[in-house]
């Protein structure tokens, strides 16, 4: 039949209690919400990674329960949104500028209003890429390469360079369009792709470039003004022939650290300015380049007059001389030119000339023939040189001097530096970086999936026309002596370029200067930035100082920092010396980005659905490969140092850091290593040459979920030294879904303490009904596949005796049965707190082994892997074996020790002899006072069960009679006579003495027994074994045995406990072993 019924809403309650109160208390929920925000640190456990939504700010949990027909849910929206809260929040999605506002406290106000991001692909990624890759390069050295490595050699290392930005461009648009990528940029893809380790070491690598970088454009800026702007302006002046070079390095040091301070002071006081700045550099830069293709088509029809000078074929330089002429005709009187006296001893006609000076003669040609002169077949090849070498004109008729003419004082042109390809290498590839300026943007773009693909590869395509199209224009149109002067002195100190230029060499010089300036101010304002990010992850400890700054986020000491690198950089002050230090570093940044890619991409990760299509992982694989061969190719020596440097940054962050868990791909690879590993081990045992000890470590808690015996844990990593599998196991008592909490405890305080003790391995603990059940659980399951335990090591039960522990020693017997039935060995510490911990060291001492029956080699094995720890490693190990009547002792002692030869193990040897004697009164005695213990606590325990049986009866004839009582009556009927409904008096009293009656005449029997022969031998066995190890192995270190097995019988349990408690008595440190049944030691190799 229908029943009406009412839904009662959960808040009801909350309802009962007035307005502001109930505005109070969610007031206060939400205070308590944002305070668990801001003590979350950046990296794993930021809201806006491990949240779905992008921007999440708290909802009002007051709405939550609104919807009434939802109210099955409502215990899964306290962590679960409701869909239609989700779409909501994602459709008024806005992502802030990603600039120093965002870290602005004094502007939350401003925070609150939504701001709608402008930029579109051109003015947000297009143009930002292109300022940041066109530079330096372009105009101080790429003609100068030109000239060296010839037109084809220069293609190939411009199109290697390119192709290498190209593929890495698309891997990054793959990585930068699967999610959001917040500020840090490269770093931010590296990090969550790759994981902690390498981001933290690729992010520093990055950092280092940006930093040099900064060094290097501050460099170029000096190059430009003390060369070919202001000459007079240089400091250090050449007092003597030669020193020229010296005294521009000193002028570079000077004036590079006085730009980097002013710079540092620019960027301190604020972005904002050198943002506004920008798009001025950026004009220099688009104008520059016009200038330079304007100037090639001038040359089709009127080529520029730039005379250079030659004698024979050697070039000079018009620095020193106005006419190229060795004497001038004037009013019919031949006179010598300023030429002649820099190559004679006077101004004479007849003075005593330079030899090469005198047989060559002076000619002049034009240094831009132009580009229908077809001057690009001679530039196609290379011309390499030595440093110090004169540059020379191809094809031009000379006659050598006597090689002891002196060259010093002379005006030629030389070159400052031993060329070679792979050097040139090194020197351009900074032409190529800042392909990541687009995505350190992410958060100013309208559509930042769309923007940063299109943006950054057509950025790349073009730069890379401009560099492949001026190499080729750069060879059709200059004179290729020209292009090798890297400073221009065959043509009066111009800038090379510049003399291409249209309409004035000085479009291209001021341009390059304030394009310099500003790659160098951007370079000082984005490396801290980048530093800040990693500090403030918390991945790296010692930077961490760097993540803070002014009130309003300007990363203070990161700019500090940032100058103090840049300034080392200024100090070596040559750009061919900085350019190939930061091409390492962006190099490594570049290939760890396709390495991200392509390890996203082959794991095929849930989360991997990146918008941008056209990638793959052989794409992303070829450039990973190409960065490393570029690497090597621009210096060996420095690929190497950059790699110990982002090995050691990585080792530390492994070792010291904070652990995060970003989801990245390296976890990924490691679980399908893991899994693919397990598979091919074999579920079955190992071959004898492989087995370890493969450990489960059984630990006891106390009340309050801490290890009750620490030192356990001291001993397994002493034992396993860091190798093989570790579990180790505890159990807690009683039902999993009430002690989810304490379970959580225990494993953080076992988590830790493996920590302390650097136990590696796993953690894993159980929780059952039956405290035994739960160690034959782990001992079943522990482990997976082929990776799993074959050895148990636990504690002994040092309160077995007691009688509120009287399971203890039950479970003990339990447990060696158990791992007897799995066939796994086992180990048993005995005195376990008084093992030493990881930090003492024994100087002195033995292991002492006593082989009383073989055990598959565990026994032999055990002391040599203990000896492999630096606690245990200048103890000397003994083997002590027993012989009977019929043995020959002094035979077994050559057998043993042929037998530990072949072992590789080294040890002394020594065989205790045994002689079979009558079993003394105080043994006999021992074995008495065990049985009547044992036969004592059996008469209690029955005695106990006897009148809990019988309590539990009445409590069931009590419930019974409650919840029947219509049947009363033929239910006390069936009940036998001695039990009562009621405890009256009487009924008491005749129990009380009932029961004392049957005690009395019980403990009465107990005393009149007489102990049991098996029983007798057992205990003379032990008392007789013990004494002979006191009296060898008192003072050892460690005495190792062979552990006897339990009774087939199990009412013997207890007095085994009592052997073994006899059998090591007076042993400071004991460890009994009990063998897995199979061999774990072979004499073969």
């Amino acid at each position: 039949m229908p029943t009406s019924f009412t839904v009662v809403p959960v808040e009801a309650q909350g309802e009962e209690r007035g307005p502001a109160e109930r505005d109070g208390q969610r007031q206060e929920e939400e205070e308590e919400e944002e305070d668990d925000e801001r003590d979350r640190g950046s990296g794993d456990g930021i809201a806006r990674e491990s949240s779905p939504f992008i921007n999440s700010a708290e909802m009002d949990r007051g709405n939550m329960y609104e919807g009434k027909n939802m109210a099955l849910f409502e215990e899964e929206m306290d962590s679960n949104p409701m869909v239609s809260s989700l779409l909501n929040k994602l459709a008024n999605y806005t992502n802030l500028t990603q600039g120093v506002v965002e870290h602005e406290a004094d502007e939350d106000s401003k925070r609150k209003e939504v701001k709608v991001p402008r930029m579109g692909t051109f003015i947000g990624v297009y143009l930002p890429c292109l300022q940041n890759i066109l530079g330096v390069i372009l105009f101080l050295r790429l003609t100068w390469i030109v000239g060296t490595a010839g037109v084809l050699e220069s293609f190939i290392i411009v199109f290697m360079c390119c192709a290498c930005t190209m593929l890495t461009a698309i891997s990054m648009s793959a990585i930068a369009t699967n999610g959001v990528v917040p500020a840090g940029g490269s770093y931010y893809m590296i990090s969550r792709s790759l994981g902690p380790e390498f981001g933290g070491a690729v992010g520093l690598c990055f950092y280092l470039g940006t930093t040099f970088a900064g060094a290097m454009y501050i460099l170029g800026t000096i190059e430009i003004l003390l060369t070919y702007i202001s000459p007079s302006a240089a400091i250090f002046k050449a007092e003597e022939v030669g020193e020229e070079t010296e005294a521009m390095l000193n002028n570079m040091r000077v004036y590079g650290t006085c730009i980097i301070i002013l710079m540092a002071i620019v960027v301190f006081v604020g972005v904002k300015y050198v943002n506004k700045l920008a798009l001025v550099f950026l004009a220099c830069v688009i104008l520059s380049i016009i200038a330079i293709y304007a100037g090639v088509i001038k040359t089709a029809f009127d080529p520029p007059d730039f005379p250079i000078c030659l004698l024979g074929n050697r070039t000079l330089s018009k620095r020193s001389f106005d006419v190229c002429a060795k004497f001038t005709e004037s009013n019919n009187e031949t006179k010598t030119t300023t030429l002649w006296r820099l190559f004679c001893d006077s101004s004479l006609l007849n003075a005593t000339c330079d030899d090469y000076f005198s047989l060559n003669n002076v000619t002049e040609i034009q240094g831009i023939p132009g580009i229908m002169s077809g001057v690009l077949t001679d530039n196609l090849w290379s011309t390499y040189s030595e440093k110090g070498s004169i540059v020379e004109k191809k094809d031009q008729p000379s006659v050598a001097g006597s090689e002891e003419t002196k060259m010093g004082g002379v005006p030629y042109v030389f070159t400052d530096i031993m060329t070679y390809f792979t050097m040139l290498v090194g020197i351009y590839f900074p032409s190529v970086t800042g392909i990541m300026a687009g995505s350190n943007r992410s958060g100013d773009l309208k559509d930042a999936q769309k923007s940063i693909p299109t943006g950054t590869i057509l950025a790349i395509s073009t730069t890379s026309f401009i560099y492949l199209s001026c190499i080729v224009l750069f060879g059709a149109c200059i004179e290729g002596v020209i292009l090798r002067d890297k400073f221009g002195e065959a043509v009066n100190g111009n800038l090379v370029v510049g003399t291409l230029a249209w309409p004035s060499p000085w479009v291209i010089v001021i341009g390059s200067f304030f394009s310099t300036c500003g790659a160098g101010l951007q370079s000082l304002t984005g490396a801290p930035r980048l530093l800040q990010a990693i500090a403030r992850d918390g991945i790296v400890p010692f930077i961490q100082v760097f993540g803070h700054g002014k009130a309003n986020g300007e990363p203070t000491w990161a700019l500090l920092l940032t100058a103090g690198i840049c300034e080392i950089g200024i100090l070596i002050a040559s750009l061919d010396s900085v350019a190939p230090i930061l091409s390492m570093f962006f190099l490594m940044c570049y290939m760890f980005v396709n390495l991200a890619c392509a390890v996203q991409t082959l794991l095929r990760t849930p989360n991997w659905r990146p918008r941008f299509k056209y990638y793959h992982w052989t794409l992303s694989f070829l450039g990973m490969s190409l960065c490393l061969a570029l690497m090597f190719i621009c210096s060996w020596y420095y690929a190497l140092i950059a790699m110990l440097i982002a090995g050691c940054i990585y080792k530390y962050i492994e070792y010291r850091g904070a652990e995060k868990e970003w989801g990245d791909g390296i976890r990924g690879l490691s679980l399908n290593a893991a899994r693919y590993a397990l598979l091919r081990v074999e579920d079955g045992p190992p071959h004898t040459k492989n087995w370890r000890p493969q450990l489960l470590v059984l630990l006891n808690l106390d009340g309050e979920q801490l290890v009750k015996h620490p030192r356990l844990l001291s001993f397994t990593s002493q034992l396993k030294a860091g190798k093989g599998l570790t579990i180790v196991g505890s159990v807690l008592q009683g039902i999993f879904l009430d002690k989810c909490t304490e379970t959580q405890k225990a494993e953080e305080n076992v988590k830790a303490l493996m920590g302390v003790e650097k136990t590696k391995g796993f953690c894993q603990i159980v929780v059952s009904p039956n405290f035994r059940d739960g160690i034959s659980y782990l001992i079943q399951s522990a482990g997976l596949g082929g990776m799993k335990h074959n050895t148990v090591l636990m504690a002994w039960p040092q309160s077995w005796k007691q009688a509120e522990n009287r399971f203890s020693w039950k479970n003990f017997v339990d447990t060696v049965r158990e791992t007897t039935a799995a066939q796994q060995a086992l180990l048993v510490a005995k005195n376990i707190d008084l093992f030493p911990t990881n930090q003492e060291r024994f100087t002195e001492g033995n292991i002492d082994v006593w082989w009383i029956v073989h055990d598959g080699g565990m026994l032999m094995l055990l002391p040599f892997l203990l000896r492999q720890h630096k606690v245990w490693r200048k103890c000397k190990m003994r083997i002590f074996t027993v012989a009977q009547m019929d043995d020959n002792s002094i035979q077994m002692k050559k057998d043993l020790q042929m037998f530990l030869y072949h072992l590789r193990l080294n040890a002394e040897v020594e065989v205790v002899e045994m002689f079979e004697n009558d079993i003394s009164a105080f043994t006999y005695e021992k074995t008495l006072m065990m049985e009547q213990r044992s036969q004592m606590l059996k008469q209690m325990q029955l005695s106990k069960n006897e009148r809990e049986r019988e309590a539990q009866l009445i409590h069931d004839r009590n419930t019974a009679s409650h919840s029947a009582p219509a049947v009363k009556a033929s239910v006390a009927a069936a009940v036998p006579e001695k039990v009562q409904m009621t405890w009256t008096k009487e009924k008491f009293v005749a129990e009380k003495h009932k029961n004392k009656d049957s005690n009395v005449s019980g403990f009465k029997d107990i005393f009149n027994m007489k102990p049991n022969q098996s029983n007798v031998r057992r205990m003379h066995t032990a008392v007789k074994l013990n004494g002979v190890v006191l009296n060898k192995s008192q003072h050892a270190q460690l005495v190792l045995l062979n552990m006897p097995g339990p009774p087939k019988n199990r009412k013997g349990d207890e007095n085994y406990m009592e052997f073994l408690e006899v059998l090591t008595e007076g042993l400071d440190r004991a460890l009994l072993v009990r063998g897995s049944g199979r061999e774990v030691i072979t004499i073969y190799s």
